[in-house]
């Protein structure tokens, strides 16, 4: 039992490295989260602007992207909308037919269809890219709703600071009301926009390009050499090999990107597979270049509890499998390590703080209190089940398949989305899309959500 007793105290130690992790990160953004970055003038001639739509088998949801991103405040000479669209289905047709109505009105929209899908998403970002016409180029995926002045609050910002390479933004939530699922991925979503994202930027740590909901500069892509196909997260790969050539990043969460959360069990399985997966394959790719570069030693520290924070489940996992023969089999008394282990779980109380100050921060709290809802209410019968369940039954299976072997290489699967939160658009849509009804069960598990009788699911 002395080797299983060794094995269970590795596995605290690391576990009590990334929930002391989370308390450090709350620290240092309670300590910095005024220090935001000043209004930088507004351009005499606004740059030219390329966003890039990549979807798939989008029909819900395809049209009010496009409609989104053709109402953005900027002008129409100097904004190219490229719809990289790699469907099989009736989406290549909805988004044909909404694109040739925006031409119609003079703003420049492109379907770019391909009926092969080498590379998934970075491929066809990639392929893209030689017939962008911008200067910088924004990117949305398909669930998203961008706000009018979105590229009027970022592009003056990425102008401004010629050292950086890219700009994120928060990522908002349409739907987070929605079920006691979509809560409890808002509750993950939040801790990582709001605390997260915003002390590593300011500490001038590495930090990662989201997908989308984000700004990069031409240049800076071509010097980092481009989109590659080798992972899944092509977004932080990209991310990591610009700052690895010298590149600044920039987080804006005062600029919200609204988004539709998976309302379901079986997407939100997906989502996190390929996020699970993508961050692995990034891990081994870029870990060594990391801890061989010549940042700070805290910077690659943090850098590589980033790139490897999706370990933390299946060691979890493994923690709870070695406790079962050592309380059954062994004598807790006799643990060689059980005084350290005693200890370390005073490292479990990180993740919540995170997560409180985010909710702060975001609004919700705020929220809570004009809607007339007691926090004691909202916090704990809405936020708990959420906390507890949210990770485990989820998060661990798609650790696993992740770090299998033979996902060395980007295998990709689609999360379906509908519209949930429509009646939260700021974009009216060419038909009224359907508002679903807040769902009777915690955790829809699949299907389509519910609907009222007299609605239908948006198909152009």
């Amino acid at each position: 039992m002395l080797a299983v007793s060794i094995i269970h105290a590795l596995a605290a130690i690391l576990l009590a490295i990334y929930g002391a992790n989370a308390l450090i990160l709350t620290i240092l953004y309670l300590r910095r989260r005024r220090q935001a970055p000043l209004e930088p003038p507004l351009p005499a001639v606004w740059p030219a602007v390329t966003v890039q739509l990549p979807v798939l088998n989008e029909l819900h949801v395809v049209e009010r992207l496009v409609d989104a991103v053709a109402a953005l405040d900027y002008p129409r000479d100097r904004l190219q909308i490229q719809v990289l669209d790699d469907s099989t289905d009736e989406t290549t047709a909805i988004a044909a037919a909404c694109a040739e109505r925006h031409r119609s009105q003079g703003i420049d929209v492109q379907v770019l269809h391909r009926t092969e899908r080498p590379g998934f998403k970075a491929g066809a970002l990639a392929a893209a890219l030689s017939q962008a016409s911008g200067e910088y180029i924004a990117i949305f995926d398909a669930d998203f709703v961008p706000q009018a002045d979105f590229l009027r609050c970022t592009v003056p910002m990425l102008q401004a600071n010629p050292g950086a390479g890219f700009l994120q933004t928060r990522w908002a939530h349409l739907n987070d009301d929605y079920s006691g699922l979509t809560r409890a991925q808002s509750l993950a979503l939040d801790g990582h926009f709001v605390v997260e994202q915003t002390v590593r930027q300011r500490s001038g740590w590495f930090f990662g390009f989201n997908g989308t909901a984000g700004l990069w500069r031409r240049s800076c892509i071509d010097d980092a050499g481009g989109w590659q196909t080798d992972t899944l997260c092509e977004d932080l790969d990209l991310s990591y090999r610009a700052q690895l050539r010298g590149w600044q990043g920039l987080y804006l969460p005062q600029v919200a990107a609204p988004a539709e959360i998976p309302p379901q069990l079986a997407a939100l399985k997906r989502q996190q597979s390929r996020w699970a997966t993508g961050s692995i394959q990034t891990f081994r790719k870029l870990a060594g270049q990391v801890a061989l570069s010549h940042r700070p030693l805290h910077h690659r520290i943090q850098a590589m509890l980033h790139l490897g924070a999706y370990f933390c489940h299946p060691l979890m996992l493994l923690l709870l499998l070695l406790t079962l023969p050592l309380l059954w089999f062994g004598d807790p008394s006799a643990h060689p390590l059980r005084w350290l282990l005693a200890y370390l779980g005073l490292a479990s109380v990180g993740p919540p703080p995170r997560r409180g100050c985010s909710q702060d921060r975001s609004g919700r709290s705020r929220r809570s209190r004009r809607d007339g809802l007691s926090m004691k209410n909202e916090n704990i019968r809405s936020w708990l089940p959420a906390i507890t369940t949210q990770s485990a039954p989820v998060a661990i299976p798609c650790n696993r398949k992740a770090m299998t072997p033979r996902l060395s290489g980007p295998r990709s699967t689609r999360s379906p989305r509908w519209i949930t939160g429509a009646a939260s658009s700021p974009v009216a849509t060419r038909s009224e899309p359907p508002v679903w009804r807040r769902s009777t069960s915690w955790c829809p598990s699949s299907g389509v959500p519910p609907r009222s009788r007299s609605q239908t699911p948006v198909s152009g």
